[in-house]
């Protein structure tokens, strides 16, 4: 296949598809629908809570599919010493990040599910970086750790309002509205402070680690978040991404379904996060699974912001013949040029529009193209 004429989502999913199968990523496929009542007890996990629902001919209540990782959890199971790894290319409904109309958007990422280790981790956080990569070279990889912010705000306060005002101040980089918030809470000034200097902890792996660790002699959790991100960054400093990952713990999701580590992936151009994910043990939990889990998705309909140069021509030669041509010299034509790597077009016309770099008469006797 020519990838010239591809545009970058559809270059995407080539490339994608063999990177995740060459690390034993096993495809899944689903139906395009799920019951409604699903996406209803999960709706602050998906990244938009606005589903197009229809009732099926036994009066059931259906969707179309806005997300794919709460249908792969669906329909596993738990078995110990056991990793389902699995990826996707599947076309989700939802309304699109680029358009703000409801659109169906090919999505494609991968989930490990099972017994999770380090190297799973390691892994699946490797092959974000390397997600990106395969779309633009200039890429940023943001990760966070969801325990750090959650060993801090379970000292502070248990008023589940407070801590998402709290989270959301982090992660927008707020300090006025964190010190408001934090002063009509009666947090102390010295947690506020402490909250406020998390805040800005963003940049190179190591310069970050650094600055954690007074945190880590005052929050058990965060000293072991520490080490998790530190084996992290070990593994990462020996990848070729090592240059464009940052850890930002500006960087949230839902402390109700994830835990652990979590990133976010950015490309020159666009401005919102095209790749998202991290570790979803809270969600398992709460849809009755057992195992840990950790995955990603990448957001194909943004990628439509990316400069697309197209071809100069539709194709390399177009092949005109009329009714006293033989089929078979046509034929012969049309495969030696398509042996030689070029795209053809056999007509006895030429089309309006159509660009191309050679032309091949056949009509003339003796016709050496």
């Amino acid at each position: 296949m020519n990838a010239t004429y591809l545009k970058p989502e559809e270059r995407a999913v080539y490339a994608l598809r063999e990177l995740y199968r060459s690390y034993g990523y096993l495809p899944f496929k689903m139906s395009k629908f799920e019951e409604y009542d699903l996406y209803v007890r999960n709706k602050d996990f998906l990244v938009s809570d606005r589903i197009i629902t229809f009732t099926d001919v036994g009066g059931k209540l259906l969707a179309l599919k806005p997300d794919v990782t709460l249908s792969i959890i669906k329909n596993g199971e738990d078995r110990p010493g056991y990793k389902q790894k699995v990826c996707y290319n599947e076309n989700v409904y939802r309304v699109s990040g680029s358009t703000h109309q409801y659109k169906e958007i090919l999505q494609t990422g991968l989930e490990c599910i099972g017994d999770l280790d380090t190297y799973d981790i390691c892994e699946v956080v490797t092959l974000a970086a390397a997600s990106l990569s395969a779309v633009s070279q200039a890429f940023v990889l943001d990760i966070s750790h969801m325990g750090i912010l959650s060993a801090m705000l379970d000292e502070i306060t248990t008023e589940g309002d407070i801590r998402r005002e709290i989270a959301a101040c982090i992660a927008e980089k707020n300090p006025h509205d964190l010190a408001r918030i934090c002063t009509e809470a009666g947090v102390s000034e010295e947690d506020t402070a402490t909250l406020r200097d998390f805040m800005t902890m963003y940049g190179d792996m190591d310069t970050v680690l650094a600055r954690l660790l007074p945190l880590c002699r005052r929050y058990e959790a965060v000293a072991i978040a520490h080490g998790e991100l530190t084996e992290l960054r070990d593994h990462l400093k020996n990848t070729p991404y090592a240059d464009r990952v940052h850890f930002d713990f500006s960087i949230m999701n839902d402390m109700s379904y994830y835990g652990g580590v979590v990133f976010c992936g950015y490309l020159d151009g666009i401005c919102e996060c095209v790749l998202s994910g991290g570790q979803y043990n809270k969600l398992m939990k709460r849809m009755g699974r057992k195992a840990g889990a950790i995955g990603f998705a990448l957001y194909l309909d943004l990628l439509e912001g990316l400069p697309h140069t197209l071809p100069a021509y539709d194709v390399d030669v177009l092949v005109l013949y009329d009714t006293a041509t033989p089929v078979s010299a046509v034929t012969a034509k049309v495969e030696a040029l398509r042996a030689e790597g070029k795209t053809v077009s056999a007509q006895r016309a030429i089309p309006d529009k159509l660009r191309c770099a050679t032309l091949c008469d056949l009509r003339k006797e003796g016709a050496s193209c």
